[in-house]
């Protein structure tokens, strides 16, 4: 089959978000990285694209060039799909652009900065009809399908309790070394990462996982929300108590801070037959726990699973995958949707999840500023 024509925004040499789309890219096999803006230096980009093997023609300065040139090349040749891998802020001007002149998107969450930009987007995807995948990876993994699968035949019951948290630990070593260090991570800028680090970064997706393994949407927020030290301008540590409605509640337990951990990112569903726990760390593993009977245990590449699990492994039972995989399969699944093929609903995140992804932070931070009250996630 024809590939894909890839092009990517950011992402150039030592960015490991870059490297994992590439990687993903190849995997599913449906792609062709033919160039792009690599770096904010184009002396920089320029020599990833040599690094690459990309014809230095296609390696642009902006995105504004990029986009005159490619619209200039025979339909054959030009890049049908960008991927934007840059810091925060730049999310919506570049999606913004490369949707009005007719370029499918994938895009790294945070979506956008605020609520209004998500909508906008939402807006541009609705009336171009343009494919626009978020990468939410952990969608990706087989076993958060098989969850997502098996809660919507509703074998736990009524659900009564979420919980989710996603731990990490890196960030420790920068704030408590020099005021240089803080000053250079994008990711405690206001102006690059926007309303939140912590809950915009990864309890995001703790939010995003609930809402996709469920199918239910969080309602309202109370969050209580840490910056660790006087001089850090955002959130590094989080709790946020999430309704779903009147008789269903949860929580999301977010942090930056916590030493030793490294991608600790959890989630249990637990209903009145059973419930589910599933961990990022060990992703083969579905766990489904009940009171009246022995613990099972799913994994990836069994007869057992659900279609949608099954289409989603890369290996044969036994062999361990992860996160390239997992990102493979949201790429694979967006090029169903540009190719105009039949896909599962679920098989990559969409606007929508970025719009509520964006809906959730903002709550979050209203929430922590109004004294920790409860806000509606609207």
């Amino acid at each position: 089959m024809k590939k894909i024509k890839l092009g990517m925004i950011g992402g150039g040499i030592g960015a490991f978000i870059g490297d994992a789309h590439r990687r993903a890219s190849r995997i599913c096999n449906d792609y062709e990285l033919v160039g792009g803006v690599f770096d904010a230096d184009y002396e920089r980009s320029k020599q990833f694209a040599v690094q690459e093997g990309i014809d230095l023609s296609r390696c642009y300065e902006s995105v504004e060039t990029l986009i005159k040139a490619e619209l200039e090349l025979p339909s054959d040749i030009r890049m049908e799909v960008v991927a934007i891998v840059t810091p925060n802020a730049l999310h919506y001007p570049f999606a913004r652009n490369l949707l009005n002149n007719g370029f499918h998107l994938v895009c790294e969450k945070p979506m956008t900065m605020t609520v209004e930009e998500a909508l906008d987007l939402e807006r541009i995807v609705a009336e171009t009809r343009l494919t626009f995948a978020l990468t939410h990876t952990y969608t990706g993994y087989p076993m958060v399908r098989q969850m997502r699968d098996m809660i919507a035949q509703g074998v736990l019951g009524t659900i009564q309790r979420i919980d989710a948290q996603y731990y990490q630990g890196w960030i420790n070593s920068i704030i408590h070394g020099t005021e240089s260090r803080i000053t250079g991570v994008w990711r405690l800028d206001p102006e690059h990462a926007g309303a939140s680090s912590c809950m915009g970064d990864i309890g995001v997706h703790a939010f995003n996982l609930i809402e996709y393994t469920t199918g239910l949407e969080v309602n309202e927020v109370l969050s209580d929300l840490n910056p660790v030290k006087d001089d850090i301008k955002l959130d590094l540590d989080g709790t946020v108590m999430v309704r779903f409605g009147k008789n269903l509640k949860g929580v999301i337990r977010a942090s930056q801070v916590c030493g030793g951990e490294e991608n600790n990112l959890t989630i249990a569903v637990y209903g009145s037959k059973a419930s589910f726990k599933w961990a990022q760390e060990n992703p083969n593993y579905l766990y489904m726990l009940s009171d009246s009977e022995p613990a099972r245990i799913f994994k990836p590449a069994h007869g057992y699973n659900d279609k949608f699990a099954e289409m989603s492994h890369t290996m044969p039972s036994g062999h361990p995958e992860g996160i390239y995989e997992a990102l493979a399969n949201i790429y694979r699944g967006t090029a169903k949707s540009i190719r105009g093929e039949a896909f599962i609903p679920g098989e990559f995140p969409t606007v929508h999840d970025g719009v509520r992804g964006m809906k959730f932070i903002h709550a979050v931070v209203e929430s922590n500023r109004m004294g920790n009250i409860w806000v509606k996630v609207v």
